[in-house]
């Protein structure tokens, strides 16, 4: 569509623009429908109607524009803007997601050079940088799905790619998110299978490093996959059939402050198993935790985290202790001082959690204990509070009688009887 078709627009195409803007998605079915709609038709500023609904985080409408037929990578808005630019505007990781899925191409930039995700970074919504940067087209792995060459069979059974594709896409990248992650398919727990599957990651990981584009940070995610799924691999040899063994042994928690020592120690040992000796990344993150004794920050994870999904992990108070998903909102019902982010999590916490729990409790008494009350303070008459009350209520006085000089409400009014049923008014 050329820029001398911005703003030519029938009547039916100003009328989904409305609608759109209204989020009518019966109505906006309905007209097209009718098929007297150009799908990609442009406002007067170049923007389709899928830009529209993108940006206002409107998921029904985008998909239902998708479904139609509107093309996701459209940039003949007036800056160079794409339905994933304004999807990343918006801070909805779900529209973003499905821009993605739609084909929406990461690198296309704007008039000013900035890309999806930059522009995601610059006004805040980095949820949104995370699922861009971190996006893995199912195409490139199903192609391991089919033979290739002398090939008799697949690299990757294609049962496994849906399972294993979930995997890669996680922006959690907890080890014990991701062996949750492989519980939750009956075909990944097997040993032969998550065997071929790390092989793929392997794979995929070799590719990032050697395309034109270098990109060390998926193949650094990729790697850290492998590492976990062939952990899993050699637990399942050990008759741990359901990876409880190895759940217990990521979550238990030494006994002095119950760190997971035994995770820490993993997670360094996958970052400084990364066969690219050479890259950058690599050389960053064990610059950042090799002087750090195990039980300090950073964590291993945290600068893990950070590298592959440019966020801090558990900065804040709302990850699971479990799984580290974020948004946790169940706390443990006796220290109230640990998140969960399901009963399942916290069940499966609870076996190393309980030897630190009383003493979570203590310390929440003491800091009550140490904290006074207000009927203390009174009761100890404290010279501040007494000082600061009687502050106080001068300055209400001279602010009350202000307002009556000034015509105002009368005094007898204004401190009339809290108690009182009857809200006061004022009179002219």
């Amino acid at each position: 569509m050329s820029e001398t078709q911005k703003g030519d627009l029938t009547d039916s195409e100003r009328r989904i623009l409305q609608v759109i803007s209204a989020g009518d998605v019966q109505e906006a079915a309905e007209l097209l429908a009718n098929n007297n709609i150009r799908i990609n038709c442009l406002d007067e500023h170049g923007m389709t109607p899928l830009m529209h609904a993108a940006y206002k985080g409107d998921s029904e409408m985008c998909r239902l524009l998708l479904q139609h037929g509107a093309d996701v990578n459209c940039n003949q808005h007036e800056f160079g803007y794409t339905a994933l630019m304004f999807a990343g505007l918006s801070g909805k990781t779900d529209i973003t997601s499905m821009m993605l899925d739609a084909g929406a191409e990461t690198d296309q930039v704007n008039s000013v050079g900035r890309t999806a995700a930059q522009m995601a970074a610059f006004v805040g919504q980095h949820d949104c940088v995370t699922v861009i940067n971190n996006f893995f087209s199912p195409a490139r792995l199903e192609y391991f799905t089919r033979p290739q060459g002398l090939e008799r069979e697949p690299k990757l059974p294609p049962r496994l790619a849906g399972p294993l594709h979930k995997i890669i896409m996680t922006t959690n990248l907890n080890p014990v998110k991701i062996v949750l992650l492989v519980r939750e398919n009956p075909v990944l727990v097997d040993a032969g299978a998550l065997q071929r599957c790390s092989q793929v990651m392997d794979l995929l990981c070799e590719q990032c490093v050697k395309q034109q584009d270098m990109n060390e940070v998926l193949a650094m995610k990729m790697h850290y996959i492998s590492c976990v799924l062939q952990k899993c691999v050699s637990f399942l040899h050990r008759r741990d059939d359901k990876l409880d063994t190895l759940v217990k042994s990521l979550l238990r928690g030494r006994d002095s402050d119950g760190f997971p020592q035994y995770q820490e120690k993993f997670i360094r040992d996958c970052i400084r198993k990364f066969p690219y000796c050479e890259a950058t990344l690599l050389q960053q993150l064990v610059s950042s935790f090799a002087a750090v004794e195990i039980g300090n920050d950073p964590t291993a994870f945290s600068v893990l985290n950070q590298a592959l999904t440019g966020q801090m992990a558990l900065v804040d108070a709302d990850y699971c202790a479990t799984c580290g998903e974020r948004g946790a909102d169940k706390k443990c019902s006796l220290c109230k001082a640990v998140l969960y982010c399901s009963l399942v999590c916290q069940k499966l916490h609870w076996f190393t959690h309980k030897r630190m729990c009383g003493s979570l409790q203590e310390q929440d008494a003491d800091l009550e204990e140490d904290t006074p009350t207000l009927k203390q303070l009174k009761d100890d008459e404290s010279d501040l509070v007494m000082e600061t009350a009687s502050f106080l209520q001068e300055l209400c006085l001279r602010a009350e009688e202000k307002v009556a000089a000034a015509g105002g409400c009368p005094v007898e009014l204004l401190t009339c009887p809290s108690n009182s049923t009857q809200r006061p008014t004022c009179r002219d």
